[in-house]
């Protein structure tokens, strides 16, 4: 007998879902549902761009964030543009999105190329590897080697350390025998994520980084399941924005040796951050049909008819204040609008807005203005609205 086996005798690999609520399989459901809506829906590159960069930012923030990492999200996409400068004593923060990043990227390249299908102990040591390169670490610490001491995180004991490369072997095997029925491979993907997540942070194979590279096999294998690369990083975001609940969760799954609860927590976390996601894909859309439909209205290329172009544009940027901008203000939102209205007199901007408000393309309202943006919803099909 193995000393686990006396010690966490939960350790058995299994993937019983018969006492999932309702309420999950629906969850799992509406979330292929969304995966598949992503995948396909159609983005500028600009807009493409957009949405990776933000969620990349969020993923890579969030399963470094909840080891401690106090980077902003603003920072975050600076440093990720070549922008961030950091005081040697935090340029650590900057190395633990890089390894994240090195590590998601090397996932991604092997899952599109299909070069990775099954999943083995040296590619988890490869990941742990990957996270901790070039990080401060503690003396006993390996990085990509099984550890030999025993380790406590908050009231959780880890595997006993003599137990922890057999299992690895098992904790792989497992996942590698694991059956997709036909029809419900992105559903059964999930939960196989979600569940080797908890498996692999309950045997805490390595010295450092266990979380984040739990979160890294988990990427793996949404990725695989077809999840667009901005989705697959949602659950390492769900679990930074609800960290004292993921906690929780942990412990209480520990506890009681289930992952049952565990389960529906990240399920109904990952529905709530595909939906959220929609709505930003949604409102990219938005904002590519508003563009495309002011640039319709200036026919022309006058000189009047462009800068009154360009003033909307620039109005149509604006995100804080609900899009109000003081009117005194609103030939500095852009270098190009200073530009064109740097030789002008007040009177010419008074009559540019004069005309664009008679247009509809703005509202003005105690003297604030914005872009109509809401004009557009008029060209929405009709139908009856709810009345349940």
């Amino acid at each position: 007998m193995r000393t686990y086996e006396k010690t966490h005798p939960w350790f058995d690999f299994k993937l019983d879902l018969r006492e999932l609520e309702h309420t999950t399989w629906v969850n799992l459901g509406k979330a292929a549902a969304e995966i598949d809506y992503i995948g396909k829906v159609p983005l500028t590159p600009d807009a493409a761009r957009e949405l990776h960069r933000l969620y990349l930012a969020k993923g890579i923030l969030a399963t470094t964030a909840i080891e401690g990492n106090t980077l902003t999200e603003r920072e975050v996409i600076e440093h990720l543009e070549g922008k961030l400068q950091l005081p040697p004593s935090r340029e650590y923060l900057a190395q633990e999105l890089d390894n994240i990043v090195t590590a998601s990227n090397l996932i991604g390249e092997r899952i599109i190329e299909k070069r990775s299908t099954s999943i083995t102990p040296e590619i988890i040591k490869e990941y742990n590897l990957m996270v901790l390169h070039n990080l401060p670490l503690e003396q006993d610490v390996i990085p990509g080697k099984i550890r030999k001491h025993s380790i406590v995180v908050g009231r959780y004991r880890g595997a006993p350390a003599e137990d922890c490369g057999f299992l690895l072997e098992q904790f792989c095997e497992w996942l590698n025998s694991i059956e997709y029925p036909e029809g419900m491979e992105v559903v059964y993907s999930i939960l196989v994520a979600i569940a080797a997540h908890l498996y692999f942070v309950w045997i805490h194979p390595f010295g450092d980084g266990n979380g984040r590279t739990a979160r890294l096999i988990e990427f793996r294998f949404l990725l695989k399941a077809g999840f667009p690369t901005p989705a697959a990083h949602l659950l390492s975001n769900f679990y930074n924005l609800t960290r004292i609940e993921y906690y929780r969760q942990l412990d209480e799954a520990s506890r009681k040796g289930s992952i049952t609860n565990f389960i529906e927590y990240a399920v109904s976390g990952i529905t709530d951050q595909l939906s959220e996601q929609m709505l930003v894909i949604r409102d990219l859309h938005f904002n590519t049909v508003w563009r495309d439909f002011v640039n319709s209205r200036f026919r022309g290329h006058s000189a009047p008819r462009n800068r009154q172009r360009r003033l909307v544009l620039a109005l149509s940027g604006v995100r804080a204040d609900n899009g109000w901008v003081d009117a005194s203000s609103i030939t500095h939102l852009t270098p190009k609008l200073a530009e064109l209205y740097a030789k002008k007199t007040r009177k010419t901007l008074s009559r540019d807005l004069n005309q664009l408000e008679d247009e509809k393309l703005i509202q003005r309202v105690n003297g604030s203005v914005r872009a109509n943006k809401g004009i557009i919803l008029g060209f929405l099909p009709h139908r009856a609205e709810e009345n349940i």
